[in-house]
Order: C-alpha cells, then structure tokens, then sequence
C-alpha cells in the first residue's frame, strides 16, 4: 500500500517536472528565457524545451505591427500660438532581448521622445504652415524616432499627426477668413458669369444685326433686280411691238387727270409738252381719219375740220387764263387733259368705221 501511494507521488512528479520543461510558443510570440537570473535566449514560435526550475520566462513579446495613440500634447508656434497636437504611432519590435533589456518601458520613451521632437519641429513653424505641413511633420518625426528606438529593437514605421487643434479664438478667426475668401470667390465667379453672359449676349446682337442687314441687302438687291427685268421686260415688248407716237401720246394723255384725283392736291404742275401731245394726237388722228376715207362728202369732213380748227390749242387756252390758285389750275388741267382724251377717243373711233365702212354718228357738239 505504502508502495504504491510513493508510486503515484512519483508519476506525478514526473508528469510536472515534463509539462514545467516543454514550452510552445505561439506564432507572432517571442519569449525571453533567463537561467539563474541572465539573458540565456529567446524562444521562437513552436516547441520548445527549458530546464526546469533553471530556466524561467521573463518577458513575452508580441512581434506584430502595433498602434499607439498619444493624448494631445500642447506644442508652442513660432508665433507664440498653443496649439494641440495628437499622434498616432504605428510601430513592430524586431528584437525582444533589446525591447525587454535596452529601455524600461519602450512605450513611454516613444512618446516623450515624440512630444519633444514635436516642439523642436513646430517650434520653428507659424500656424498657418503647422496646419498645412503635416506631410513634412510626420517625416520628420519618423526620422527622429528611427534612430532614437533602432537600439531599443523597435522599428516605426509610421507617424502621423491625428489632430491639431489651435486656441477657439484662433478658429474663430480662421473661419471668418475662410468665409471672406469664399464670398469674394463668389463674388468674382458672379462678376465673370455676369461678364461672359453679357459677351455673348452682345455678340449674339452683333450677329442678329450683321444677319438682318444681310437680309435686306439681298431683299433690296432682289426686288432691284425684279424690278430692272420688269422695266426691261416692258421696254422690249413696247419695242417689239414698234408703238408709234399715237399710242404713247394717248397713254401720256390718259395718265394726265389722275395727277389731280388725290385729296391733299393742293399744287399741281402742268408739263410744258401738254399742248404738243394734245396736238400731236389730234393732227394724227385725223390724218388716219382722212387716209382712211378719200370719198368723204365734204358736209361730213366740214364739221370735223371746224371742229378741229375752230377748237382752240391747249396751249392758247393756259395762255390766255388769267392766273388762278394753284386748285383750280389743277382741276382745269385735268379737265383740258380729259377733253384731249375723249377727242381723241372719238376721232380714233369715226378712224375705225371709217375704214369698215360705216358712218359714224354724228357727235353732240355736231348736232347743236
């Protein structure tokens, strides 16, 4: 009985002294192992075999990428401004006996170390460049720190600035600058949007105008056209047709009394040729009458030739008036001219049944 209870005590033993020898490490974990007190190595990620009792772990590492965020730190400018600023550190440990030997508490030096390369790097900097330099803030926090914590077996690999927060007044500032420069950007965009709208508008008038008057060139250029070939037209066929002074001197004459038809007539001219058209027509009218009918009883000429020759020439007629207004001198014009025309209307048709061989009848005149 006594046997096997010393038995089992042994087993036991056994068992531990082997579970206090086999260390497993995890992937990413490094675990510094000293013997009586010293550094004697670093355990690698797998199994492992320590001596019991001899060996003990010290210090247990995580060899992953990390993330550090400070509080916001106050940093003075070159413009004597207190500015806020708040980092992130982003850091890996490369060499856990360095980490765990070379420096206390790695992640407190990191952050002072930060603050004080932070106020040496702003300290040479106003505002204004602090907020738009963040670029060339973290890369000069990176460089400082690099070399401070390459002996400390950490490696950063990036810094960068979070947050800068200025005094409110200083904001308050800042924004109203911002809202003026973004009103007169408004401003000037108005201004340019005005002046191109008014551009194009005057160059769209200038076209309408340029167009509108092309159109009536060509317009004016066109109705000039139609009417050369209308004038040329009428003098072609009045020339093809080959009128004789009858025909002229009878249209002259018919055109005469509408010069006096119009309302507001107060002044009428009459043409100095009037009493040679008249004349013309009468004397050609009744050559055609006499050339026409030779065998004429000389009772039938006689009271024409009375007629024509005891009718006084227009010409002695406006020589013989005694002056008149200029109404009345229109309207006996027109008459003289009316008379002119039904003479030689009558004499044109006594003209006609004379050469078919009727007898014309006798006209009012002729039968008083």
């Amino acid at each position: 009985m006594g046997i096997d209870i010393l038995f089992i005590v042994i087993a036991v033993l056994v068992v531990l002294a082997v579970l206090s020898t086999v260390r497993i490490v995890p992937q990413a974990r490094a675990y510094n192992i000293e013997r009586f007190g010293r550094y004697q190595r670093t355990l690698q990620p797998g199994l492992n075999f320590i001596i019991p009792v001899v060996d003990r772990v010290n210090t247990k590492y995580d060899l992953r990428e990390q993330v550090f965020s400070s509080k916001p730190q106050p940093v003075i400018t070159e413009d004597n401004l207190v500015v806020n600023i708040d980092t992130v550190l982003y850091y890996q440990i490369t060499d856990p006996r360095a980490a765990a030997y070379e420096v206390a508490n790695y992640l407190a030096a990191i952050d002072q170390l930060t603050v004080t390369t932070l106020r040496n790097v702003i300290g040479g900097m106003d505002l204004e460049r602090t907020l738009t330099s963040r670029e060339e803030i973290n890369s000069m926090l990176r460089g400082v720190l690099d070399d401070a914590t390459g002996k400390w077996g950490i490696r950063v690999n990036r810094v960068e600035i979070k947050a800068i927060d200025p005094p409110p007044s200083i904001k308050e500032a800042m924004e109203k600058q911002m809202r003026a420069e973004r009103d007169k950007r408004a401003v000037v965009l108005h201004a340019e949007g005005e002046r191109q709208s008014r551009i194009l508008t005057a160059e769209g008038a200038r076209q309408q105008a340029i167009l509108e008057a092309q159109g009536d060139q060509q317009a004016r250029i066109l109705r000039a056209d139609g009417e050369a070939q209308a004038i040329e037209l009428v003098f072609k066929a009045v020339h093809a047709n080959n009128a004789d002074p009858k025909l002229l001197a009878y249209k002259y004459l018919e055109t005469l009394p509408h010069l006096a038809n119009g309302e507001g007539n107060t002044f009428w001219v009459i043409p100095g040729e009037l009493s040679q058209a008249v004349q013309n027509v009468s004397k050609a009218f009744s050559a055609d009458a006499g050339a026409a009918a030779p065998t004429g009883s000389a009772e039938e000429e006689g009271p024409e030739a009375e007629g024509v020759e005891g009718r006084e020439s227009p010409g002695e007629l406006t020589a013989g008036q005694h002056r008149e207004s200029p109404t009345e001198a229109a309207g006996h014009a027109a008459e003289i001219a009316a008379q002119a025309v039904a003479s030689a209307r009558e004499e044109a048709e006594a003209a006609a049944g004379a050469a078919s061989g009727q007898v014309p009848e006798p006209r009012p005149r002729d039968k008083e």
